[in-house]
């Protein structure tokens, strides 16, 4: 099974920056893609971006497109969220996510983004 360690969640004002990092180690498996989900209290698990291991590929949800940028640096099976711009409503529990396919099969345990207005 593939592992995924998260870090550079934490506490940040409105209109400031963090950078995720994920990297993934373990089993081979057939990585179709990287990405990010978030969950705030009392919502579902919701897109926030996506890119292809050839990184030829890149989808964002719209609350972020043009504030969030998705990256990986193959050398160290690392995916990055630089988040800049960021609002209250970006306050989640943000979880990185390997695709086999078109659908995440594994996930980190998260790490929390707080936004503070």
């Amino acid at each position: 099974q593939v592992q995924l360690v998260e870090s550079g969640g934490g506490l940040v004002q409105a209109g400031g920056s963090l950078r995720l990092s994920c990297a993934a180690s373990g089993s081979d498996i057939s990585i179709n893609a990287m990405g990010w989900y978030r969950q705030a209290p009392g919502k579902e698990r919701e897109f926030v971006a996506r890119i292809s291991v050839t990184a030829t590929s890149r989808d964002y949800a719209d609350s972020v497109t043009g504030r969030f940028t998705i990256s990986r640096l193959l050398a160290k099976n690392t995916v990055y969220l630089q988040m800049n711009s960021l609002k209250p409503e970006d306050t989640a529990i943000y979880y990185c996510a390997v695709y086999s396919g078109n659908k995440p099969e594994y996930w980190g345990q998260g790490t929390q983004v707080t936004v503070s207005s």
